[in-house]
This record gives structure tokens, sequence and C-alpha cells, in this order.
């Protein structure tokens, strides 16, 4: 459940900040693999996601299930998916992991469903299809790129609301999920208001650089004055 503090959060991140000038001071505080891989990027670049992490771990399949199998999913079809898209609710972030890049882990419907239940966006360590069809939304979709083959008989999510991992980079349940066209960053709950706090003053400070630059100020006696390039 959102609550009127991260509504406050999420206003003056998207207000105020980008993910470059947060990266930044979450580099200073020592927190210095934050960003996912440069590949994941927003179906369109003036989309930005700001919310908390619902991580969802996705895995492959190489068949439809059999009655010989001996898993709790084997013979359910997605897998979890529908549960964890149901379970989505007001400022959460779906971001998933986990399979190969056969196949698309997010679509249309999804962002729907998504979308109405007021979740912020989805974050995919994968592709999406349906392009179009988000674009007219407006939902806030982060990914590989677009690729249309089906989940369906190629991948499950397996478990939801779980810790998990994008190249090396840990996602906890409720996170902060910051993106932009420039990249993802995911800022642990316990640096998050340090950070944002750091990032507002950075932001001020380099509006004073590029005052200072625009009136004739080298770049070395710029960084020398106000510590900052």
């Amino acid at each position: 459940m959102t609550t009127d503090t991260d509504k406050a959060i999420f206003e003056v991140i998207r207000k105020e900040l980008f993910t470059a000038v947060v990266g930044d001071v979450l580099d200073v505080m020592g927190h210095r693999r934050q960003f996912l891989p440069a590949g994941i990027a927003p179906l369109q670049p003036e989309m930005k996601v700001i919310g908390r992490a619902m991580p969802v771990l996705e895995a492959d399949v190489f068949s439809d299930g059999s009655p010989d199998a001996h898993g709790p999913l084997a013979n359910k079809p997605f897998g979890l998916m529908m549960e964890a898209l149901d379970s989505l609710t007001e400022n959460d972030v779906y971001i998933a992991s986990g399979s190969s890049f056969r196949y698309a882990l997010w679509g249309g419907l999804m962002s729907t469903r998504a979308q109405k239940l007021k979740a912020a966006g989805a974050v995919l360590n994968g592709y999406v299809r349906d392009s179009w069809e988000i674009e007219k939304l407006g939902f806030s979709v982060f990914s590989r790129g677009i690729y249309a083959q089906d989940q369906g008989p190629r991948g499950k999510v397996i478990d939801y609301g779980c810790p998990i991992e994008i190249e090396g980079i840990l996602v906890t349940p409720g996170d902060l999920i910051f993106g932009d066209r420039e990249g993802v960053l995911v800022i642990p709950r316990e640096a998050e208001k340090e950070a944002i706090e750091r990032a507002l003053e950075k932001v001020s400070t380099e509006n004073k650089v590029a005052t200072a630059i625009r009136g004739g100020m080298s770049a070395c006696e710029a960084f020398r004055t106000f510590g900052v390039m």
C-alpha cells in the first residue's frame, strides 16, 4: 500500500531528479552497483518508472507439462504469472528476471491489468511484445527490447514477492525503483532518504556550475569551486 510519504517522494523524484544524479550520489555513499544493465531501456524515451519493487522470478521450461512431472507448477500454464500480476498494488513495479531471452515476459493485456491496479510500471530483464498496445495505454515498460515470441510454452513465473538478482544487482521487495531513458536504478530502502536529499543538493549545485560556465568559468576552476562536473 502506498503511503503519503511514498507519494511525496515519488513526486519529488519525478519533478526534480534524473537517474544520473541519483546514481552519482549512490556511488559516493558506497552503493556502486545499483544500475541495472544498460540494455534495459524504456519502450518510449519519455517514459519514467518510479515505485516500489515487486520482484518476479522467471524460469525456462521445455514442454507443456507431463503426467510424470513432479514439480508443483509443471502442468500450470505460465506458472504463477497471473497471481504475481494480480498481487500488484498502487505504485508497485513488476520487475522480472531469471529466464533466457527466448521469449517475451510482458505484453499488452498484462499492462492493462497492471494499469487498472495503479501499478507504476514494469521492468523486464527480457523482452516485451504488444508494443503498440502498451504505448497506446501509456504504461511505463522497460525491457531489453521487443520480441513477439510467447512465453506460454517456454517459461513460467516460479515465485514472486521474493528477492531476485539481475546480473548481480540485488532487488528486494520494496526497494525504490527509478528509471528513465538513461537507466534503471535499484535504490535500497535504507539508503533512499539520504540518496534523494543528496541528489537534490547536487542538482542545485550543478545548476550553479552551469551558470558559472556560461559566464566564462573554466571546467578546472568550476570543479575546484563546486566539486562537481
